[in-house]
């Protein structure tokens, strides 16, 4: 059981870290200039990929902004530059552009990497707190981390200058991204699984083809054994030019008494919601759980009676998204 001392004392220090971080981003936002949309321009011009690079923490934050740049449209690997040294240059070519991450510049096993890009004039961007540094005297673009401490009270451990770092990446990734104009689209074609896969799915994606249907004057009997047979617990209702209506077990329940006489139109809800094939599956489910139902029936174009299918919320909910 924490004592309410120490509590306080971690309480501080988290406090602490993450507002010297925050306060180093928002130094970092005010010095972007030049060079970082020189640095995206020549990121955009590359006929190959994106190679990114760095070696201890600085490899760890450069190996996610691979990973970000690669899921928005921009393809990317990371190259360990030690690894380099041994055979992973020749993962390189002339059409790429290589992104090297070091806070001092001065790191040694950069070395052949950089020396590699300047040999087959790959062109090189250098991401660096030093701007008279080794690295950034060899780079083509230098991108210059400002002059801030570290999170940390004894400055040794990589905390602001990892965030900013990570940050500019960030910032280089979305800029492209933007520029593209990739849209949520694209980026599912990159990331199908998981939970930001699910939530971008279609509703073409879960949709069954098998429609509940019947048309305008059917008896209620039969209504009732489409229902049952197709298990959606609706029925939709046709005529000549399209969907018409939709009986569910509410519009049964009002209709108890003579049901079996009746015909489906004379029961059911008139002019139900629909939704087009191409739109999320994200907003099917918020449009059920608005008007609390459990069904929507898929028009194409979305703004006819044209039905091509059905979405249960329970479809969404085993694909993931809620």
């Amino acid at each position: 059981m924490l004592k309410r001392m120490e509590k306080l004392q971690f309480l501080t220090t988290g406090a602490r870290v993450i507002a010297r971080e925050a306060e180093a981003l928002s130094v970092l936002s005010g010095t972007l200039d030049d060079s970082f949309a020189e640095a995206a321009a020549t990121l955009l011009a590359a006929r190959g990929r994106v190679i990114v690079s760095g070696m201890g923490k600085s490899g760890h934050i450069a190996r996610k902004i691979a990973a970000t740049l690669a899921s928005t449209g921009t393809p990317a690997h990371f190259v360990h530059p030690a690894e380099a040294s041994h055979g992973d240059l020749g993962m390189m070519a002339q059409g790429d552009v290589v992104l090297v991450l070091s806070n001092s510049g001065e790191t040694p096993e950069l070395a052949d990497l950089v020396a590699y890009t300047r040999r087959w004039r790959i062109p090189l961007i250098g991401m660096a707190g030093n701007p008279d540094s080794s690295l950034l005297r060899q780079c083509d673009v230098k991108l210059v981390l400002p002059k801030v401490a570290e999170a940390c009270d004894t400055g040794i451990v990589p905390t602001t200058s990892t965030a900013m770092s990570l940050a500019l990446g960030d910032a280089l990734a979305i800029a492209l991204m933007e520029h593209r104009q990739f849209t949520p689209e694209h980026f599912r074609q990159f990331h199908p699984g998981g939970k930001l896969g699910a939530r971008l799915q279609k509703v073409r994606d879960l949709m069954h083809n098998d429609l509940p249907v019947v048309r305008t004057g059917t008896p209620m009997s039969d209504t009732l054994l489409v229902m049952s047979q197709k298990g959606f617990g609706v029925v939709g209702v046709e005529d000549d030019t399209g969907l018409v209506g939709i009986v569910t077990d509410g519009d049964l329940r009002r209709h108890m008494d003579g049901l079996l006489a009746m015909t489906a139109d004379q029961v059911m809800t008139a002019s139900p919601r629909t939704i087009g094939p191409d739109q999320l599956a994200e907003q099917a489910v918020a449009i059920m759980n608005e008007r609390r139902i459990t069904c929507l029936f898929v028009v194409d174009p979305p703004t006819s009676r044209n039905a091509i299918g059905i979405l249960h919320v329970h479809d969404c909910l085993r694909a993931g998204v809620v």
